[in-house]
C-alpha cells in the first residue's frame, strides 16, 4: 500500500506544479465502505502539504495547498430522513446513495471549478459529527490557497446523477479496490467500536443488509477511473493507526 501511496503523492505533486495559477486540481477517491478510501485521501492531502512546506520553509505552518473533503458531511440529517415517505427504511439504509445530498455536493464542486481570482472567497463544506450522528454545516474551510482538493466518498465515481456530473468535473478519479470479505471484517470492528452495532452479530446484519448492498452498487455502477488502488489488510494502514476516522453514518 505504501508504494502505491508514494506514487500517487508524486503524481499529484507533479500535476500541481503544472497548474495554471487560476486553477485547482480536483481529485475524488471512491470505494466501498471499509475500503480505506478515507485513509488514502487524507494521507495524500497531508503529504502534499508536507511537500509544500518542505519547498516553502518560510510559509506559516497553518498554511497548506491541499484540502481534504470527506463526503460524509453530505449525509442527510436524521430530521431529513424522518421526513421521507418511509423513514424507517431511510434510517436503516443510511449510507445508501439516496440518503446523501448529492446536489449540494455537486454545487460545491462546481464552485471549486471556477477560476481563482484575487477576489476569490473561501468556500465551506460540511463535516459530520459522529457523536451526534449528523452533518455540521460550513465546517471545513476551503480557502483560495487550497489548490489541491482531495474528496473522498462512496459515490464519487458512481455513474448516476448527480454523482456522475460531479465526477466529470474532477481532474482525477481514484478507486480503492478491496475484497468484500476484508471490508466486512473491517466494518464489523468499526461498527461495534463506534456503537453503530451492539455486538458483532448486529454488525454483520447491518453490513449484509446495508453496507455491502451499497458496495455492490458502487462497484457495478462505477465510472471509468484513472487509478485503481488495491487495499490490502495492512495493520500500518488501519485508520486508527493513521489518526483518521473512516466514514460511518
Amino acid at each position: 500500500m505504501e508504494e502505491q501511496v508514494d506514487r500517487l503523492v508524486k503524481k499529484t505533486w507533479q500535476k500541481y506544479g503544472q497548474l495554471a495559477r487560476s486553477k485547482r486540481l480536483l481529485i475524488a477517491v471512491s470505494g466501498i465502505p471499509g475500503s480505506g478510501k478515507t485513509t488514502l485521501a487524507a494521507t495524500v492531502a497531508t503529504r502534499i502539504n508536507a511537500l509544500y512546506h518542505d519547498e516553502t520553509p518560510c510559509a506559516p505552518s497553518s498554511d497548506g495547498i491541499a484540502a481534504f473533503i470527506p463526503m460524509d458531511g453530505y449525509h442527510l440529517s436524521r430530521t431529513q430522513l424522518d421526513a421521507m415517505p418511509d423513514p424507517t427504511t431511510a434510517h436503516a439504509r443510511r449510507g445508501a446513495a439516496f440518503t446523501f445530498d448529492g446536489d449540494s455536493f455537486l454545487k460545491l464542486v462546481k464552485k471549486l471549478r471556477e477560476p481563482l481570482l484575487p477576489e476569490s472567497a473561501t468556500f465551506y463544506a460540511p463535516s459530520f459529527d459522529h457523536a451526534v450522528k449528523d452533518p455540521v454545516q460550513d465546517d471545513i474551510a476551503i480557502p483560495p490557497t487550497a489548490r489541491v482538493v482531495v474528496f473522498e466518498g462512496n459515490y464519487c465515481s458512481l455513474n448516476k446523477s448527480p454523482w456522475k456530473e460531479a465526477a466529470a468535473l474532477m481532474d482525477e478519479l481514484w478507486f480503492v479496490d478491496v475484497d468484500f470479505d476484508v471490508a466486512r471484517q473491517r466494518l464489523v470492528t468499526r461498527h461495534v467500536k463506534a456503537g453503530i452495532a451492539k455486538d458483532e452479530a448486529d454488525a454483520h446484519k447491518r453490513i449484509t443488509e446495508n453496507d455491502l448492498v451499497n458496495g455492490r452498487e458502487i462497484v457495478d455502477d462505477r465510472m471509468e477511473v484513472q487509478e485503481v488502488i488495491v487495499s490490502k489488510d495492512d495493520d500500518a494502514w488501519k485508520p486508527e493507526h493513521q489518526g483518521f476516522v473512516e466514514e460511518s453514518p
